[in-house]
């Protein structure tokens, strides 16, 4: 299955881990940009971009997922499904329509 995976912090690299060793085939890793943190305020990238490079796994941290490009490279990817891990970003309806089965957003609290 051709996922895309959406997520940031340390909390969803567990979630990532699993799809790959189940042996999904993860098309992209879209996670926030690298911001400055820590005393020397240098950039650092987010548990989620690092777990996908170790994974060899395409990373995209575009600043919003609203208007042509972001769609464009979005459906460029062809995803079967897009598993969504405390990644954000409000995901607009244009994105929650293209991968073909839908998207699955796991959430660490109760939702109303």
């Amino acid at each position: 299955m051709r996922i895309v995976f959406m997520g940031t912090p340390q909390f969803a690299v567990p979630t990532l881990s699993a799809i790959v060793g189940a042996g999904h085939e993860v098309v992209a890793a879209y996670t926030r940009a690298p911001r400055p943190a820590g005393r020397g305020m240098a950039e650092r990238s987010s548990p989620v971009e690092l777990a996908a490079k170790r994974f060899g796994i395409e990373v995209v941290t575009p600043p919003t997922l609203r208007g042509d490009e972001g769609v464009e490279r979005f459906v460029g990817h062809a995803a079967h499904v897009a598993v969504v891990v405390a990644y954000g970003l409000i995901l607009p309806k244009t994105i929650l329509e293209l991968p073909a089965f839908g998207c699955l957003n796991l959430h660490a609290s109760l939702l109303p």
